[in-house]
């Protein structure tokens, strides 16, 4: 019946074609999206926005996770929300845009993934559901997994990623026939090398699990203990390997690559205003509202709503927010968030500058250098 009054309503909501298929085959779950923590990798950026509304290609990464969820016919997204849940709320809204029922769970305190499980009990009831971390940018989708899941009924499903830094990820050991043996959460000693991508499936029986264990040392109910007394208990733990990119954007460095991988699937658009004395170059996406004025923009890129780009050159891979500013400036791999500014500074690249930010070039005498960094903020110059 629901999915008869979905496919009713489904020019209304632009729901996807895929999210269309899949409730057409029955595949409807709940998701429990985690989008609190502290984001403490990603400081001075976290101190005044939540990691997971940071922007890739100029749209959250947390928007990213629930397009992805939509698409596998998910229908209605519990968000667990931390300090930063007016921003998150404000951002996500009801889930109309992806029609979609969303209701926010508010966490105390940082306890755990477990913990975030125990407390939307109530919005999960006895039903399979998939959790999903708001911050992981993973490239394919997860509507394979949902359908393997729902045909196999595993009590749980876990998606694993081979990494080359394993001690800083939850770890899986695997037996012979590929389930799950062990889980280690940040080992001195890899198991594997393994990872988990935040991405979880399960039925009713986690819940017994996360009421089971006990705080780790770092005082939080662990995810990893919770899958671990399942496999202690005989339930059937499953694993599948992604194939495609996977990225833990919680810091500098993979935002830029996953902001990479969007841009490099974006199609050319131009709905602002680009002067003749301009160029642009390959891909590049330029919002309404946005100015190019003398300038050239090398894609993949896109210039953001607002933003004026005026005597500069935007290279490949940099995504410049909305209402930026970009003059007499260069830039490259880079991302500006919402209002920032660079001004006549020659080059800028690899950067993530927060929003509100200002770049320039100091005019007074004797020249110098000047700085108004906030704590734990990172400032590299190049000498003379």
């Amino acid at each position: 019946m629901f999915g008869v009054v979905l496919c009713a309503v489904r020019e209304f909501y632009r729901v996807s074609a895929a999210a269309l298929t899949s409730v057409a085959i029955g595949v409807q779950m709940k998701a429990l999206v985690l989008a609190g923590g502290a984001g403490t990798r990603l400081r001075p950026i976290t101190y005044t926005s939540a990691k997971q509304l940071v922007p890739l290609a100029n749209k959250p990464i947390l928007f990213y996770g629930i397009e992805t969820l939509v698409e596998a016919g998910v229908c209605e997204i519990g968000i667990v929300v931390g300090d930063t849940w007016r921003e998150v709320e404000a951002a996500v809204g009801d889930g109309s845009r992806w029609g979609i029922s969303v209701t926010f769970l508010r966490q105390e305190a940082p306890l755990g993934l477990a913990h975030c499980v125990l407390i939307a009990q109530d919005f999960l009831g006895s039903e399979p559901f998939v959790m999903y971390l708001g911050d992981n940018f993973l490239v394919g989708g997860v509507q394979d997994f949902v359908r393997s899941f729902q045909q196999d009924q595993p009590n749980a499903q876990i998606l694993l990623s081979k990494v080359s830094n394993p001690c800083q990820f939850g770890v899986v050991e695997l037996d012979s026939q590929g389930m799950v043996r062990r889980l280690v959460e940040k080992p001195t000693v890899p198991l594997s090398n393994l990872a988990l991508v935040g991405v979880y499936f399960f039925d009713a029986c986690v819940h017994e699990a996360v009421r089971a264990i006990e705080p780790s040392d770092r005082g939080e109910l662990e995810i990893t203990d919770a899958i671990q007394w399942l496999v202690d208990k005989g339930k059937s733990v499953r694993a599948s390997t992604v194939t495609g990119p996977w990225i833990d954007t919680g810091k500098k460095d993979d935002l830029l690559e996953a902001n990479r991988i969007v841009l490099d699937m974006i199609e050319s658009r131009v709905d602002g205003f680009v002067d003749v004395s301009s160029k642009i170059v390959g891909r590049v996406v330029v919002e309404s509202g946005a100015q190019v004025r003398d300038s050239v923009v090398r894609g993949p890129a896109i210039v953001g709503k607002g933003a004026l780009v005026a005597n500069s050159y935007i290279g490949p891979y940099s995504a410049v927010g909305p209402d930026c500013r970009v003059e007499d400036a260069e830039l490259e791999h880079s991302i500006l968030l919402k209002g920032s500014a660079v001004q006549g500074v020659r080059r800028i690249e690899d950067s993530l500058i927060g929003r509100g930010a200002m770049v320039g070039r100091s005019v007074d005498q004797p020249r110098a250098m000047r700085f108004l960094l906030g704590d734990h903020s990172e400032a590299h110059v190049c000498g003379s």
